[in-house]
């Protein structure tokens, strides 16, 4: 998936000005495909020369100032069909908390437990906000959602919802086996005689 497949995604549910954008690529895309602001405008500009998007100047504050509108072009609506018809092409994965933990017998006395921990409080908040993403899906009350399902028909609501849901359900089930293979390693720690507290200054 490449930044352009979330935005044209995101605007398949109708046009919305770059700050819009960013404003709701953070509480709906972003929660399964990372970018910052830095990224997201340079984008748009780029997929509206070349034709996946279209765009025309909407007032903005007071006198006279405008702002740029983007819609999805029939350019664009093919390039994310396309997208969704590609089979994904998996990757080697990068990941830094599983090869620290393989050679966790360098670390400084209690520097492993702490890292467990750090582990799990970050995907307890994941999974804090994929549950709530789903609370708001079911319930209707996700802005971008409520956007999407009025651009089309209520038929289509059931099928467009429960998609969502079922991306953030695997958050949610990706955050709850991290949280026990952390929970498992300090258990592997206390078992090994490792400290549990970093032995610092203040620790003595």
């Amino acid at each position: 998936m490449s930044l352009r497949s979330a935005l044209l995604a995101l605007l398949s549910s109708g046009p919305l000005t770059g700050y819009d954008v960013v404003k709701q690529f953070s509480t709906s895309v972003g929660h399964v495909w990372h970018a910052p602001d830095s990224q997201i405008y340079p984008e748009l500009r780029k997929m509206h020369a070349e034709g996946l998007l279209s765009s025309r100047p909407v007032p903005w504050g007071s006198r006279g100032a405008t702002k740029t509108e983007y819609s999805i072009t029939p350019e664009g609506e093919r390039a994310l069909r396309e997208w969704q018809d590609t089979p994904l092409g998996y990757v080697r994965e990068r990941d830094p908390a599983h090869l620290r933990a393989a050679y966790f017998e360098w670390a400084a006395p209690g520097a492993a437990a702490a890292q467990l921990r750090a582990h799990i409080e970050h995907y307890r908040e994941q999974r804090t906000q994929a549950l709530r993403q789903i609370r708001a899906l079911e319930d209707h009350t996700n802005p971008t959602l409520a956007r999407r399902l009025a651009a089309n028909p209520e038929d289509q609501w059931e099928r467009i919802t429960r998609f969502k849901v079922f991306a953030y359900e695997g958050q949610v089930g990706r955050a709850e086996q991290e949280i026990a293979w952390a929970q498992r390693g300090l258990r592997l720690l206390a078992e090994l005689g490792e400290p549990a507290e970093p032995d610092t200054p203040d620790a003595r």
